[in-house]
């Protein structure tokens, strides 16, 4: 098991629903302009999504490294595959990542993730992503939390430093002899400024804004086109 997996498992008690559904609201606003006659998803989770842009007739493929999200996914009637960006032999007129999938590429490989998404776009398609900014990670990922339900409680422990975030997960869940499984795994995430996508070769800069999800700078909304 993968730590999105244990993600995959837990995500319903990080109390995310209302930025997710912003979030959802805000990419169909962007690419409602623009001709889009298929899109993919990349980072799809259970296909939230990709549920909302089918309801504007375009066809959506989505791509995640959880199996156990795709599975999900799949059960939904999508049409979701569990492999990376660099696996895909498609090209779409525009590719989505949303709530900060950016922020899981290592800084090392960001370059060659850029590259991908522009591999698999056609000509002048969008990629539209969001990325934590500095004070994102700094004041808002940053600490610690738990929640819990009848079987399952979870807490998180999250420390930002040197522009990583990493950020554990530790489940305890119950089992039919009311014994209980553990299962813990972390997830790190890299703080990437928005000068990086400014200055790339490949892509031109469409619009570049701050949101406030928590009434604070906290993420920022990227619209980039292939050139």
């Amino acid at each position: 098991m993968t730590a999105l997996d244990l993600y995959s498992k837990v995500e319903h008690l990080l109390g995310i629903e209302e930025s997710t559904a912003y979030l959802h609201t805000l990419y169909t606003e962007v690419l409602y302009n623009y001709e889009i006659k298929n899109l993919l998803d990349v980072g799809c989770g259970t296909g939230g999504l990709m549920q909302t842009f089918k309801k504007f007739d375009i066809n959506c493929d989505g791509i995640d490294l959880s199996s156990l999200m795709v599975e999900k996914a799949k059960a939904k009637g999508l049409n979701a595959e569990y492999k990376s960006i660099g696996e895909v032999d498609k090209q779409y007129d525009a590719i989505v990542s949303v709530f900060d999938v950016l922020n899981f590429v290592h800084p090392d490989e960001l370059i060659d993730f850029l590259n991908c998404v522009h591999k698999a776009l056609n000509d002048k398609g969008l990629f539209v992503f969001d990325v934590n900014t500095l004070y994102g990670f700094s004041n808002v990922a940053d600490g610690v939390m738990s929640a819990e339900e009848e079987n399952l409680f979870l807490t998180v422990d999250a420390q930002f430093k040197d522009n990583q975030l990493d950020t554990k997960f530790t489940a305890f869940m119950k089992n039919e002899d009311k014994t209980y499984t553990k299962e813990q795994s972390v997830i790190t995430q890299y703080f990437h400024s928005l000068q990086l996508f400014k200055k790339l070769k490949n892509f031109k800069l469409i619009k570049s804004v701050y949101l406030d999800m928590y009434d604070v700078k906290d993420k920022a909304l990227i619209v980039l086109q292939k050139v």
